[in-house]
């Protein structure tokens, strides 16, 4: 048996994904709904989306050699955690992330290279790197697949204790400062090994930590796989967020084979919507060290060898239907708010941009919601409820916008009666605790004032 990893005593504001490693096989119940090739080798160009499915995202690395990453895509995750947040990224790894190119860098042969270095002094760095974008989202009804080109520290044995590569996504509101309501906002874990293993775990983690419906910090998860070949050659990791089924499901592939699939209805339905109906941003990584790998024998120590880098020869993100031409229900009725004011189209102007506002209540269409896909949107003529320019900053203002599916659109109800919105980790606030009609409503700090109750149409 192998045994459960160690907890950690200081638990971190910030993704933790330390998991109790499931052993059991978990029978995979999806079947591949997309047809993709087998992960191509270093250098190739990125293959074709398949048909029905359109690019949203990628990165093939055709840097020169030596070169950093094209900040436009890519942000580096420097030192041992998020400002504010636990030391070691909270899981207990060793390493200092850094930007130098020692560490993290382009081969000139169409890869990118994370490489893990021991200085004289056993210090160990390497690199984490995430993308800028934070909105890569399944749309409403269709599907969203992230999807990497990757070869594993070609490394075993006792050179390889302590090594932990990784292929994941965090929920949007990880941004910027490392998601301190972790685990509610969603990670999902594409590929994950440690210790050499030729193998690969695929997780979820969701819900509340510890404990709750995802028993964290275990999460959702997979189990070892086997993974063969995975050190010495490209393989292909992805995962498809599949919103066109019911139940929903999230499903894990390797070279194209659907090995684990997770249904909504193994969560209740507002852990899954918190964790998955909103935007997401990749991160491609090498740790050392920490509770995962210690369950396997632990690491590193002086027998690991330094410098065996992961290779990443391209990701991409892709989408499938879904999209925001479908008409909302009709039936549609007030969103009632601070002070009894409805929260209203000014004028009953369907242009993009048109202020949403705090008004006398008056049963006219400008003033008639509609909760849509469990509350992650809400429709009024035909639009939606979105925040200007995907702003994130306290005071932006909310307005209306064609429904495209993206995260500046989802607004997830609370119990205490917010609209919050992951993307900027704020909440639908009437602006001012104003009572004058007219007021534009905008997105403030979740405060739990009487400003932000707001009492959605049942």
């Amino acid at each position: 048996m192998i045994a459960d990893p160690p907890a950690i005593s200081a638990r971190r504001p910030r993704p933790t994904r330390l998991r109790r490693l499931i052993l059991a096989a978990v029978t995979a119940a999806a079947t591949l709904t997309a047809t993709v090739a087998v992960a191509p080798s270093s250098g190739a160009s990125i293959p074709p989306p398949p048909s029905g499915w359109s690019t949203v995202f990628s990165d093939d690395f055709t840097g020169a050699s030596g070169t950093g990453l094209n900040t436009a895509n890519w942000l580096y995750d420097t030192g041992t955690g998020y400002p504010g947040g636990a030391g070691n990224w909270g899981t207990g790894e060793v390493e200092t992330m850094t930007n130098s190119t020692q560490n993290v860098y382009q081969d000139g042969n169409g890869d990118l290279v994370i490489k893990p270095l021991r200085d004289g002094s056993g210090h160990w760095t390497s690199g984490r790197v995430e993308t800028q974008r934070t909105d890569f989202a399944a749309p409403s009804g269709g599907k969203l697949r992230m999807e990497a080109s990757i070869q594993q520290p070609n490394v075993s044995g006792a050179a390889a204790a302590g090594y932990w590569p990784a292929f994941w996504a965090l929920g949007a509101a990880a941004r910027p400062v490392g998601a301190t309501n972790w685990p509610s906002i969603g990670e999902i874990d594409v590929m994950e090994d440690i210790n050499g293993r030729s193998s690969e775990f695929a997780t979820l983690h969701c819900g509340t930590n510890p404990g709750g419906p995802c028993n964290e910090t275990t999460g959702i998860g997979s189990g070892e796989r086997a993974c063969g070949g995975c050190q010495t050659g490209f393989h292909q990791y992805a995962v498809e967020y599949d919103r066109s089924v019911s139940p929903e499901q999230l499903r894990y592939y390797l070279d194209g084979n659907n090995f684990f699939t997770i249904n909504a209805n193994q969560v209740d339905a507002t852990t899954w919507n918190n964790a998955l109906h909103h935007g997401f941003f990749m991160i491609l990584n090498v740790a050392m060290g920490g509770g995962f790998p210690a369950a396997f024998g632990g690491g590193p120590t002086g027998s690991t060898q330094s410098g065996v880098p992961m290779l990443v020869d391209y990701v991409r993100v892709l989408t499938s239907g879904g999209g925001g031409t479908t008409p909302p229900p009709s039936g549609g009725k007030a969103i009632t708010g601070y002070g009894g004011l409805c929260l209203d189209d000014r004028s009953s102007d369907t242009t993009n941009f048109n202020p949403i506002q705090v008004y006398t209540c008056n049963g006219t269409a400008a003033q008639q919601w509609t909760v849509v896909e469990a509350g992650s949107t809400l429709h009024v003529l035909g639009k939606c409820l979105d925040i200007n320019g995907g702003g994130t900053a306290n005071g932006t203002k909310v307005d209306l916008y064609d429904c495209n599916n993206t995260a500046a659109q989802v607004w997830i109800p609370q119990s205490n009666g917010a609209l919050y919105n992951p993307q900027s980790n704020r909440c639908l606030d009437d602006t001012g605790w104003s009572t004058t009609p007219g007021t534009q409503v905008e997105i403030w700090d979740c405060t739990g004032g009487a400003n932000q109750v707001w009492h959605l149409p049942s």
